[in-house]
Parts: structure tokens; sequence; C-alpha cells
């Protein structure tokens, strides 16, 4: 289906809505039946029908043909967050005493989902160094049900060789589900490569505003169904025909924004990779990168993150470094139009190491400046070191 219709066209019958360019929000909380058969019907089939806004919306529907049009998928189910789309894929796909097997380092409040929540409820989880897709393998046990992908993962930007580890998920009976946050539809394609359900953070590159919060579960008709009536309706974690509108206004503009982030951030990284107070830049698109041929082959281009490492080791000179910044705005979010930073060094305390990283790590998010302005600045900032 080609891009440019699925943006401006597909599912819009401008018609109905006084030939609106911009969709309509329909901001209603529930919508009336005219008989007693047709609510009947509406109970019954709520799942397929705009009924309640707590589940369906014309909005939220939108917006969720949409995305799983640009994902291949037969289905979308939009959240109000991303880590509400991670848990309610996930926890379909398990009970107590399942197995998942996870990419180690993933997304902080995955890594709390995956380490401390589930396993309150029976839920085994291993976290395996995703670099080598024979460690999922080893990692399978009886009871294991969920391989978890996040291809690049958080701050080191590792990829998982996606293909390989769904041909083991498969020959396993697992079902593979994958954060394509990073990449967005428009540079990987999951389901291409074997995954079962993909999930985004729409709170970043869908968005692209920094002005919004939202989540999507991108899977068969069967399986995102199976999510609505339970996790979807049970746990609640709904999106606003509002925030599903914004999604759809930042969806109509995500080609121009990744293609001019992917270029900028590949010019202030060849920067950083020669600065000599720069150890070492995690950006599996550097030729040097032991991921560089991996990263060809399976994505189409590079987002907007990665992480340098500073050779000094000292927590004064990292933040008087951060602090100095001033077109760099520290935040943890990312996917928006302004340039981010997030050191490691905001989780280190008096010397009370909290994170699992180490404490030099500054992970970076290039926006849609002009390389030379952020160049300018990070030039200025190191100078302060």
């Amino acid at each position: 289906m080609d891009l440019s219709y699925i943006l401006n066209e597909l599912g819009e019958d401008r018609e109905l809505y006084f030939n609106s360019v911009a969709p309509p929000i329909i901001q209603t909380s529930n919508f009336s039946c005219k008989t007693v058969d047709a609510l009947r019907n509406a109970l019954q089939h709520e799942s397929e029908v705009d009924f309640y806004t707590r589940g369906n919306n014309p909005t939220t529907d939108l917006l969720e043909k949409k995305v799983a049009a640009l994902e291949g998928t037969e289905h979308a189910l939009a959240f109000g967050s991303g880590i509400a789309a991670v848990s309610a894929a996930v926890m379909s796909q398990i009970s107590a005493g399942d197995h998942i097997v996870t990419v180690a380092k993933p997304y902080s409040w995955t890594n709390t989902l995956m380490k401390k929540y589930l396993p309150r409820f029976g839920v085994e989880v291993t976290f395996v160094d995703g670099r080598d897709a024979a460690n999922y393998e080893k990692a399978i046990k009886p009871n294991t049900k969920v391989f978890y992908l996040e291809s690049p993962n958080s701050f080191t930007f590792e990829l998982q060789d996606i293909a390989a580890v769904c041909a083991i998920a498969k020959r396993n009976n697992i079902v593979t589900i994958i954060d394509n946050s990073y990449a967005t539809p428009l540079f990987q394609s999951p389901i291409a490569l074997g995954v079962d359900i993909v999930v985004h953070a729409a709170t970043k590159y869908i968005s692209g505003h920094s002005d919004t919060m939202g989540g999507i579960i991108c899977s068969t008709h069967e399986t995102i169904t199976k999510i609505f009536e339970a996790e979807f309706m049970t746990l609640g974690g709904i999106i606003s025909p509002f925030n599903s509108w914004l999604l759809l206004r930042g969806l109509r503009t995500l080609p121009v924004r990744m293609e001019r982030i992917a270029a900028t951030t590949r010019q202030v990284v060849d920067y950083l990779v020669n600065h000599p107070k720069v150890q070492r830049v995690f950006f599996p698109f550097l030729p040097t990168d032991p991921q560089y041929e991996l990263a060809m082959r399976q994505m189409r281009n590079n987002s907007g993150q990665f992480t340098i490492q500073l050779k000094t080791e000292s927590i004064q000179e990292i933040d008087l470094f951060c602090d100095s910044l001033q077109h760099f705005l520290m935040a943890a979010s990312w996917g928006g139009h302004e340039s981010l930073i997030y050191p490691t060094a905001a989780s280190y305390n008096s010397g009370n190491y909290k994170s699992e990283l180490p404490v030099n790590l500054i992970r970076f998010y290039i926006g849609l400046e002009d390389p030379e302005y952020l160049i300018s600045d990070l030039e200025q900032a190191f100078s302060k070191i």
C-alpha cells in the first residue's frame, strides 16, 4: 500500500465531515443506539463498533487503521501510553507459571515490568544478550511463551537479528513481541521479518511534537481482539480522542521528519566519533560498529538516537558538560522537534550507584535543528571540560 495514500487518504471519508481536510475529533464518551436490538448488538460486538470511547472511538479507529497499514498488520489497538501497550501485549500472552525471554537493557519501564512486576504473579523472566540470536534459544524452557525484542535496545542501541530470533521462536511455538519505537514502520518492518506483535510508544516519533502520549499494538485481528477483550478493557489503558487526533496529525509529517532527523544525526555522529574527549559512540550505523552489517540489512535508515561515552568518569565534569549545553534539553523522552540529552550520571547519587550502565554515558536524541547549530553547541560544551 502506498505510503502517501496511507497517511493522507486511508480511512478518510471527508464527505461525512463537511469535506474537512483534517479529520474531526469525536470528543464524546459514548454513542447512542436507536433500538434495543442495536444496543444488544453493540454489547455483543464492542470490539468492532463505536459504542463507548473506553473501547472504540472513530478518531482513534482512524489512527489504528493507518498505523496497522504502515506496519502491514490486520489490525491495531491504541493505548494511553507506550508502556500501557507494552504491558498489555506481554500480559496477553502469559499466565502464572510461564516464562519470558527478553533482551537485556530494554526501556526502563519495560525493564521494571519484566524484573519486578511480572515475577509477583509467578512469571519467570530471563534477560539475554540479544546480539546473538542463539542466546534466545539457549534460554528456552518448557514453559517459555514469549520472546521480547527491542531492536535497537535503549541506551546502548544493540540490535537483535529479528529474522533469526523469530525463526527460533516459530520452531518452538513461542510468540515474538518487539518494540519498534526507535525505527518506526518507515525504517524497519518487523512483521516481514517474522514478528507476531509490534508495539510502539506513539509518544515518540508518531507524535513528533512532544505534546501528547500514546501507545499502539499491531498484530492480527484475532490477537488484537483478544487483547481488546481482556487487557485493554480490563486494565483501562485507553487513549483520548484528542490524543489520537494529535497522533494523526503527527503521522502526516512522519516521513519528512524522519528523513531530516536521520540526516542530521549522521552529521552529528560524524563529529562526535572523532572527538578527542569521546571514548565511544554507540550507533549501529557506523561502519566500524560490529553490528553495522545487520543494521544495513535489517533497517532502511537510522533514526535520531545514539549514546556517547565520555573519556572522563568524573561526575563533576559530566555534569558540567551537560549543564553547559544550550541547545540540547535534558529530558527523559524523545521523538519531538527538539534535541535532547539524558546522562546516566543522573541515576548516580553521591557515589551510590543506582544505574546498571557506566556513569559516563550520555544518550542523545537529535531533533529538527540544523546540524551546525547543534555541533557548535557541543563544541563549546566540550571546551568546558
